[in-house]
């Protein structure tokens, strides 16, 4: 029964606080819509997800997210140094494959998103095949080091969420 109501039960939580954020007060008639469209949608919308990801290790999304904040707001002060007091003929720009091991969509979806919400880098294609991700950085003298960065700070953390 609750499975039915709630096909998507992180959809469903993740639309009541969007609506919340998005009313931007708190008052008991927005939380009741917000509830009703987070039963509504994920309902209405489960036809069209026949394979859902599947979260081996749920609780590990939180220190992830934290991670990933973390490493936005450091970034964010690498680049504003590096655009601020860099001269351009030292600046080392490049185009960086990074293998993937991960193999589930919505995993590599999240690497590429974060990989591209944090300054100074832009994922821009998967391979065909889904195994290697083309990723660009602003300055990347050493860019085996941002593979393994890449591999050990993102896709292993990934591996436990997902697969």
């Amino acid at each position: 029964m609750i499975r039915r109501l709630f096909p998507h039960p992180y959809l469903s939580v993740t639309l009541v606080l969007v609506w919340i954020l998005l009313v931007n007060r708190f008052a008991w008639g927005s939380l009741v819509f917000a509830i009703i469209l987070a039963i509504a949608i994920p309902i209405l919308t489960a036809p069209y997800w026949p394979d859902r990801a599947r979260l081996r290790s749920p609780a590990k999304i939180a220190g992830y997210v934290l991670l990933v904040i973390w490493d936005i707001i450091v970034a964010n002060i690498q680049v504003a140094m590096i655009v601020l007091f860099k001269p351009n003929h030292k600046l080392q720009p490049a185009w960086i494959t990074v293998p993937l091991d991960l193999r589930s969509p919505e995993a590599i979806t999240v690497l590429a998103s974060t990989i591209t919400l944090t300054p100074g880098t832009v994922s821009a294609d998967l391979s065909q095949d889904g195994h290697a991700l083309l990723v660009h950085c602003l300055h990347a003298p050493e860019p085996e080091e941002v593979i393994d960065e890449i591999k050990t700070r993102y896709e292993a953390r990934l591996k436990e969420i997902f697969e």
